[in-house]
């Protein structure tokens, strides 16, 4: 079933001007990577969780099931470089508004974009040559060169 089989009807011809569904796969790093990205919309599963990291991006939690949840209250209430939105009252959806207020406005949204800016520094120096990350990779793959032959 097509991705826009769940939206409402007129709904992609509604946003063209303000806004981008991608109804398939989308190319999740690269949309991260971009400067224009100024939130992820995200379940918190941990390969997500680690791309956004790393890209400097904070996120909106939308945990679905399973650690997700977990994940979701470590990034909002310990890391705090995630918010979760609040649902209108008598509403079903979370409005524009909300999510532009927790990650764009005020001291949590700024607070929020420091924390993962922090963060990323750190991910990214595990990754460089003598960072711990990547010295533990270069360890493994010795271990395996040297077993191999």
């Amino acid at each position: 079933m097509k991705a826009e089989a769940y939206l409402p009807q007129g709904f992609m011809e509604r946003i063209q001007e303000v806004g981008l569904v991608i109804p398939s796969w989308a190319p999740q790093v690269a949309v991260l990577r971009h400067p224009s990205t100024g939130g992820f919309l995200s379940h918190c599963g941990w390969n997500s969780t680690l791309e956004s990291i790393s890209h400097g991006v904070p996120m909106i939690a939308w945990p679905l099931y399973a650690e997700q949840r977990m994940n979701a209250t470590m990034l909002t209430e310990e890391v705090g470089v995630a918010a979760r939105p609040v649902v209108g009252e008598g509403k079903n959806v979370v409005e524009r508004e909300e999510i532009e207020r927790v990650v764009m406005e005020g001291e949590e949204g700024k607070e929020m974009r420091r924390r993962v800016r922090e963060l990323q520094s750190s991910a990214l120096a595990t990754l460089k040559p003598g960072g711990p990350s990547f010295e533990s990779l270069s360890e493994v793959a010795g271990t395996w060169t040297t077993t191999a032959h």
